[in-house]
């Protein structure tokens, strides 16, 4: 009986520390730290526009970097979203116009650029032409420093291998 007991008695345990734990979690899909507010642009009139829209998914450089010619499969997408400093979203939840400064210290110093979707979605941006981005003739570091923290529309090829999302942005030359 008194083994009955104990076994009820951790099993109960251990649903309300599962309980607690997930009302810390964010919801799934959702943006972490809601509370962070954007104040420039909204989901229904972005702030601003990157990228063009592109009339193949790869351009000619893309394509002839490709093994064989064949870049990864790739589909013109727009999408809208905050721009964020993608390591501080992921490591501390961090975005919004209380993290706009530091942000744009983050993407000018090497950091990765984000775009954080309505439903949570993170996709990394990351400029399309791949010979002007290995030799220096694009830069996303300007447009994401630009607009951190606010809510813009991107226009892009869509990339995705594993767990991993991004957007290759024409159109960001120096």
């Amino acid at each position: 009986m008194k083994r009955k007991l104990l076994v009820v008695a951790i099993a109960a345990l251990a649903g309300l520390t599962l309980a607690a734990q997930d009302k810390k979690a964010p919801a799934a899909g959702g943006i972490l730290h809601p509370e962070m507010k954007v104040e420039t642009g909204t989901w229904d009139a972005p702030a601003a526009t990157i990228g063009v829209k592109p009339d193949a998914p790869w351009s000619t450089t893309s394509v002839a970097a490709g093994v064989d010619s064949k870049p990864q499969p790739g589909s013109a997408i727009t999408r809208v979203g905050e721009i964020v400093d993608f390591s501080c979203y992921i490591q501390l939840g961090k975005h919004g116009e209380k993290h706009r400064a530091c942000g744009q210290k983050c993407v000018n110093n090497g950091q990765p650029i984000g775009l954080l979707t309505k439903d949570g979605a993170l996709y990394m941006l990351m400029p399309e032409e791949h010979d002007p981005r290995r030799d220096g003739g694009v830069d996303a570091k300007a447009s994401a420093a630009e607009h951190m923290g606010h809510i813009v529309t991107v226009n892009g090829t869509a990339a995705k291998v594993g767990g991993y999302s991004a957007i290759y942005v024409q159109g960001l030359t120096k």
